[in-house]
């Protein structure tokens, strides 16, 4: 099995989620894994399991002014955070208007702060509807990986993203025989 991990990382956590995804299919399947300001939608089709992830900004897929505005949140005086480099170009939502129908197994993930879905929504669902659309088959729910307030990853949600990936890898498997 060959996969594919794509990602749209602002500060850091949603790449990092994307690794540990990686790392869990990678106990059973080749893994590529590309930031959407690189991923190429041609390349997509060749895959036998899509995963793409963006953080949760202002209820859904981050937008260039949600971007930005993490950008200038990351410029003022009192700010620990740090910009992701690509973070003017691309999201999640711009690589998914432009990629072409499509077929396959695909799951999604998001990273977004600890409180209840119904208050800072989900990207994860939002981009599994819109592969579902160009004909992916989306294979588990949408996940989400979380951060506090101050935009930290909380602590065993990488190992969480770890063994989530290794039940793709098992339920793509089980899917392909």
């Amino acid at each position: 099995m060959h996969a594919l991990v794509i990602y749209e990382s602002l500060y850091g956590n949603t790449r990092r989620i994307a690794q540990a995804v990686a790392r869990g299919l990678q106990e059973s399947a080749e893994v590529d894994i590309v930031p959407c300001t690189c991923a190429e939608e041609a390349a997509v089709s060749s895959y036998d399991l899509l995963v793409v992830g963006g953080p949760t900004h202002v209820h859904g897929m981050s937008r260039q002014t949600t971007r930005d505005a993490a950008v200038d949140t990351a410029q003022r005086p009192d700010s620990t955070l740090i910009v992701e480099s690509g973070v003017r170009g691309i999201g999640v939502r711009e690589w998914l208007e432009q990629l072409p129908p499509s077929s396959g197994p695909a799951a999604t993930f998001d990273t977004r702060v600890d409180k209840p879905a119904l208050l800072t929504g989900r990207a994860s669902k939002q981009i599994a509807k819109r592969l579902g659309r160009v004909g992916f088959d989306i294979i588990a729910p949408p996940e989400s990986f979380l951060v506090d307030t101050d935009t930290t990853l909380l602590a065993g949600e990488e190992g969480r993203a770890e063994s989530w990936g290794r039940a793709l890898a098992k339920k793509c498997h089980v899917t392909a025989v």
